[in-house]
């Protein structure tokens, strides 16, 4: 009898066509608005991961149309300084986007920092007036990794009225903000997290199973219920016993996928999303000004 495997949500994919998309999209509203969509990443210091995300962030950028105004501070650059800059990106009409690029050096308070963004220029979708009007199921900027899954999910018509949608993690950047759009597009929602009890007996109840904890291998398919669908957000570098690292996510994924109908691989799912609704926020902020 033939092993029954997973399809796979394939974010690497989509997020090219979503490319091609804004790409059309600017090259209309450009003549009309007179420039090209602008985002600032804001990056301190010399983090090598932090280094390539916004290498790929700006190359993303680039073959969408969108100018890039990316400034690279030295690790020692104060918070008045950085909050100067961020006050003249607001005022920049060519910046429709400004982004700060995390982690920061020990002595910078990010959320501080977030907070001086102006709402309608916070590419990441975090400032607090942006989860407020999500909250209120108001338009705003998203955050863009649960924006990036819901997406996902649409391309691919699953469908989330009146689902069992478990999310695996209450974090700011992912937990939340997803558990929001999931029951605004009327799912029926719970939030698990590290003080839950019995982790999978709640995770067996999902039709759509979020997990975003930064675990390897938590998620076993003992824990996932029969067709669902797998959603995982983790990304976390292993190292085996020859020295050779990889990425894997927070669910065992050979086992889940001859259990869920759908599943993300990691890499290749989440990730790419993330930046494709990056620039998606960005053109929808530049194309407000219509």
């Amino acid at each position: 009898m033939e092993t029954k495997t997973a399809k796979l949500l394939d974010g690497k994919s989509l997020a090219a066509k979503i490319q091609q998309e804004l790409c059309a999209a600017i090259t209309k509203l450009q003549p009309q608005i007179g420039r090209p969509p602008g985002l600032a990443v804001l990056m301190v210091g010399d983090d090598p991961a932090s280094a390539a995300y916004v290498r790929g962030k700006e190359n993303a950028c680039k073959k969408v149309g969108i100018a890039s105004f990316g400034k690279h501070f030295p690790v020692e650059t104060t918070q008045a300084e950085l909050e100067s800059v961020i006050a003249a990106l607001n005022h920049d009409e060519r910046v429709d986007g400004i982004l700060v690029q995390l982690p920061l050096p020990s002595h910078l308070d990010a959320v501080t920092l977030l907070h001086q963004i102006d709402p309608d220029k916070d590419a990441d979708g975090l400032h607090p007036i942006n989860l407020g009007r999500l909250v209120r199921q108001e338009p705003g900027l998203r955050s863009c990794t649960p924006y990036g899954i819901m997406r996902l999910l649409r391309e691919y018509e699953i469908p989330l009225q009146g689902k069992q949608a478990v999310v695996v993690g209450r974090s700011i950047l992912v937990g939340k903000p997803m558990a929001l759009m999931l029951l605004e597009a009327d799912a029926t929602v719970t939030i698990a997290h590290k003080s839950s009890h019995d982790l999978g007996a709640i995770t067996k109840n999902a039709d759509i199973l979020i997990t975003a904890v930064g675990r390897p291998g938590l998620v076993t398919a003992e824990m996932v219920k029969t067709g669902a669908v797998v959603v995982d957000v983790g990304m976390n570098r292993v190292t085996d016993a020859d020295g050779n690292s990889r990425l894997v996510g927070d669910v065992n994924f050979d086992s889940i996928k001859s259990v869920a109908e759908f599943l993300t691989p990691v890499p290749g799912g989440v990730g790419p999303m993330t930046v494709a609704m990056l620039l998606q926020n960005t053109v929808n902020s530049y194309s407000k000004e219509l």
